[in-house]
């Protein structure tokens, strides 16, 4: 980072000094990165039953909004160099650029298996391919400076890869959000696990199902399931369980066994604004996600 910055002040190079700050943010981004690895391992406790898994995502949530905002800026002062282009020394900044890629290689190859699991390492590996690109950029926007003398590349190389980073970073914060939201997550088809759950020997019907993220490789589900007099609870339960885990990779579960005759299915207070739900045994038993 200190050597681009310097770098780029040298040679007056736009791209070098966007990668430099672009570096500098990957320094907070890689902190928030260890810290929230780190107090991800930390116990959970009677006032945050889950831990502190939730902080990876914050984390993640975080580092793509820098990037983004990062973009903007190098895309602002890239048009500011179209308008009036700046004298750029070609040779220095392609050698700057090469020494800068070199290092983003193997940043990026370290965090290349980790990132695929981890959506708080795909921040950091969204971080490390920006910069890598950036690097790219750079060395090609150095060698048409120096071999034809066109100082509007460094300003054109900038904005190139401003957009393919902010396409990476709204993907990472819309991926973010939708774990805050406790959405369905994104590889799992809620429907496929509920015509799962209803082919189970036993199963009659359930509804009251939810499928979420409690952090990355981590998924939770919750169920009610109506059920016949064919298998006792414990062989129906290790059944759901065992089945969930090999299709889905669900582990983290609260089922809910009900029968049609003494079900256990607790009822809502009716309320302003608050939907009301008839007992269980007066309402349908077959599937009704979301109910």
């Amino acid at each position: 980072m200190l050597a681009e910055a310097a770098g780029g002040w040298y040679v007056n190079s736009l791209a070098l000094i966007a990668d430099a700050g672009h570096m500098f943010t990957d320094v907070v981004a890689m902190s928030l990165t260890l810290s929230a690895a780190w107090f991800a391992e930390r116990p959970a406790s009677a006032k945050k039953t889950y831990g502190y898994y939730r902080i990876e995502i914050l984390a993640a949530f975080a580092n793509g909004n820098l990037l983004i905002l990062l973009s903007i800026w190098v895309v602002y002062e890239a048009i500011q160099r179209w308008r009036v282009p700046a004298e750029v020394l070609g040779g220095e900044l392609t050698l700057i650029a090469f020494g800068g890629l070199a290092i983003n290689i193997v940043a990026a190859w370290l965090l290349s298996t980790a990132h695929k699991h981890d959506l708080n390492l795909r921040g950091a590996w969204l971080h490390v391919m920006g910069d890598l690109l950036g690097s790219v950029a750079a060395i090609i926007a150095g060698l048409l400076i120096y071999l034809n003398g066109w100082y509007l590349a460094d300003a054109v190389c900038s904005i190139a890869i401003s957009i393919i980073i902010v396409f990476g970073s709204v993907r990472l914060v819309l991926e973010s959000v939708n774990v805050l939201l406790e959405g369905t997550p994104r590889h799992i088809d809620v429907m496929a696990v509920e015509r799962a759950l209803l082919h189970t020997d036993g199963v009659t019907g359930i509804h009251d199902l939810h499928i979420w993220t409690i952090s990355s490789g981590i998924e939770a589900l919750s169920v009610h399931i109506n059920h016949d007099e064919s298998e006792t609870h414990s062989t129906l339960l290790g059944s759901i369980r065992q089945m969930l885990h090999d299709t889905f990779g669900i582990d983290h579960l609260t089922v809910q066994m009900e029968t049609r005759d003494n079900e256990t299915e607790a009822l809502y207070l009716c309320s302003a604004g608050t939907r009301c739900f008839e007992p269980a045994s007066q309402t349908r038993t077959d599937s009704t996600v979301g109910r």
